[in-house]
């Protein structure tokens, strides 16, 4: 049985998406959202998906590009998935060593990945000449069985929306969104400076759960928000949730979020998820009130090309 690696079709959508729930099953992942992320991805991206096959069955999986809107050009990534049950078989270094070889091809200088914190996981990228940077974790609430805590009063001068609400003009949200990603601890910052490309890549994007997203406003401008996205089925994970700098320390990201988890487990999700930054101890310490526990970590991990 040979396993070889090939670019992504549009017949792969479902094994891609098996894939990707057995291996990180902490994240939003569905067939509309593969095949949009693809069509749709800026040109300096540079995006291509590999998958790993194996007897006609997709056994992993890589997304691969540049990350067009950070400062430093020429930083690459590379994320390789390969299916628990096909550990072992030689999937996972094929994709990378593909990846590796394609961005060199379009001026790549360094290749991120994000390692799960285990220890065939760290030893896979060590002997692959990667090193370990920061730290982030995946959090799980039980939208079902937890007791949320109770909604707050909204103080004088809030007001609670959805991103629904912005259907007309969603640039408030672009600007916030660029305001809080900007302030966000990242290895490769990202600088969101193209309102088309937001358009296009978050907006419009088939997970992006605008009835779900709350935003709360003050004097009328966006001061914080909680985007939302989901599977349309039992999952809900939070995108970002962020305050402007001028209204931080009111409590306004935390009412936001809650309002929107609220809203999600009305609407039949079961289960909500999100991620922080292992640094990140303001947002970790919203997420324990909320209820949420850790439930994985991932180690970014760099290798320089050349």
């Amino acid at each position: 049985m040979t396993v070889i690696v090939r670019d992504f079709l549009p017949t792969d959508a479902e094994g891609w998406v098996r894939v990707r729930r057995a291996a990180l099953p902490y994240m939003v992942t569905t067939a509309e959202q593969v095949a949009f992320d693809l069509a749709t991805a800026h040109p300096d991206r540079r995006y291509r998906l590999l998958v790993a096959e194996e007897d006609g069955e997709v056994v992993g999986t890589a997304q691969v590009g540049i990350s067009h809107d950070t400062p430093e050009p020429g930083q690459g990534f590379c994320n390789p998935y390969t299916h628990p049950d096909r550990l072992g078989r030689g999937a996972g270094s094929l994709l990378l060593s593909t990846a590796e070889e394609y961005l060199a091809g379009v001026g790549a200088v360094a290749v991120y990945t994000w390692v799960l914190d285990e220890t065939a996981c760290r030893e896979f990228a060590r002997k692959r000449g990667y090193g370990p940077s920061r730290p982030a974790h995946f959090l799980h609430l039980d939208l079902k069985n937890s007791t949320l805590p109770p909604l707050q009063d909204v103080p004088a001068g809030v007001e609670l929306r959805t991103a629904a609400s912005f259907a007309d003009d969603p640039r408030p949200l672009f600007e916030a969104d660029a305001e809080t990603t900007a302030d966000e601890p990242s290895d490769t910052p990202s600088e969101l400076a193209d309102y088309e490309d937001w358009l296009n890549s978050t907006w419009r994007h088939p997970s992006f759960d605008r009835e779900l997203t709350s935003v709360a406003m003050v004097d009328g401008e966006v001061a914080a928000f909680s985007a939302a996205t989901t599977d349309g089925g039992t999952t809900y994970a939070t995108g970002m949730t962020g305050t402007r700098r001028a209204h931080r320390g009111r409590g306004l990201a935390k009412l936001a979020k809650n309002d929107s988890l609220h809203r999600a487990r009305a609407a039949g999700y079961t289960d909500a998820y999100t991620g922080n930054d292992a640094g990140n101890g303001p947002m970790l310490a919203i997420n324990e009130w909320f209820g949420y526990r850790i439930c994985a970590t991932e180690v970014r991990h760099v290798r320089a090309l050349g």
